[in-house]
């Protein structure tokens, strides 16, 4: 890290067409939208991994207005967008057209956010099997630790509560320290992505303020706040969705100087099993 790289040069791993097309592949990061520096550029660095990686859904947080239409301009042909607000920062969903098909989508608002924070769900269909997608933005800040547990709750029960014959993926900026997450039951039906891979340590931190300095803070943190989690369909005769691969993305400086965001992105795959 510190080495300045063209996006355009970075590979992931090679794959052959027919496991390529058998794995559900997701995208999601919290892209700093309101961070108006080098922001021409970092939208650019944004679209360059998108159309790199290629990923069948992509989930982001902290939308703003200059980034959506920036995004629409370069990936409108190949990606559905679904938009989780309009003012100020929002979510943002975008589904591979050739691959995702879009049933129904639905914005919940978090009734006591104080920061405008919601939950953005989309029933889609991927390969014949049904796949429940959700992403949020979770109360940001350590005082607000109360509302942002709640807003987590929320999701761990509407995960639960979705119909048995669909597979749920949520993937977000939780905000959420480790140790609240060990005051919440989880359904034994619900697990971690990271936790289920093995807990890698190079996918651990996805807010490092050590090793991204795009912004200037006076105590250095190193947090997991960017989470996957999966329910697999409960349904007999409907395929089981299995964790395949993670990696964080955005970690090579851009020629500004600056990452793309101060949050790593997480690209992660999914087999049926």
């Amino acid at each position: 890290q510190g080495q300045s790289a063209d996006v355009s040069s970075i590979r992931r791993e090679e794959k052959t067409e027919v496991e390529e097309d058998d794995k559900l592949s997701l995208l999601t990061w919290n892209i700093d939208g309101l961070d108006g520096e080098e922001q021409p550029q970092r939208a650019r660095g944004l679209c360059s991994y998108i159309l790199e990686y290629s990923p069948d859904v992509v989930l982001l947080q902290e939308m703003v207005q200059p980034y959506i239409r920036f995004m629409h301009k370069r990936l409108a042909t190949n990606y559905t967008f679904i938009e989780g607000g309009e003012i100020g920062y929002f979510t943002t969903m975008l589904l591979k057209k050739t691959r995702v098909t879009l049933l129904d989508s639905k914005i919940l608002p978090f009734r006591y956010s104080r920061m405008m924070r919601n939950l953005l769900i989309a029933q889609v269909m991927f390969r014949g099997q049904k796949v429940c997608l959700m992403t949020s933005h979770f109360e940001s800040c350590k005082d607000n630790s109360g509302e942002r547990m709640r807003q987590f709750n929320a999701v761990i029960k509407r995960m639960s509560m979705a119909p048995d014959d669909f597979t749920v993926l949520f993937g977000g900026d939780t905000n959420l320290r480790d140790y609240e997450v060990a005051t919440v039951e989880i359904p034994v039906s619900i697990c971690d992505l990271w936790e289920q891979l093995g807990e890698p340590e190079k996918c651990r931190y996805t807010w490092d303020t050590w090793a991204n300095t795009n912004k200037e803070m006076r105590f250095k943190n190193r947090l997991r706040f960017d989470r996957v989690y999966l329910r697999r369909a409960v349904k007999d005769g409907v395929p089981r969705m299995e964790p395949h691969s993670m990696a964080l993305v955005g970690l090579e400086r851009l020629k500004c100087g600056r990452y793309t965001s101060d949050h790593w992105g997480i690209y992660c795959t999914f087999s049926f099993e």
